[in-house]
C-alpha cells in the first residue's frame, strides 16, 4: 500500500491518507497518484471485508 493507514475502532473503518504526498503520474498520465491500496485488500482485523482505494488529483 502507498500512503494508506487503516484501522478498525468500535466497528468503524478509519482511513488515513497524507494529502501532501504524491507518487507521480498515473500510467495514463491523466492524474497524479496520492495514495493507493494497490488493488483490493482485506480490512485489518477482519476476514469478511475488502477495500480497494485510490486517491488522486487530476492533471491540469
Amino acid at each position: 500500500m502507498k500512503n494508506v493507514k487503516m484501522s478498525v475502532t468500535d466497528n468503524k473503518l478509519l482511513i488515513e491518507v497524507d494529502l501532501s504526498q504524491s507518487f507521480g503520474q498515473s500510467s495514463s498520465g491523466k492524474s497524479i497518484t496520492v495514495a493507493s491500496t494497490e488493488g483490493n485488500k482485506t480490512v485489518p482485523g477482519t476476514e469478511d471485508f475488502k477495500i480497494g482505494l485510490n486517491v488522486y488529483k487530476p492533471n491540469k
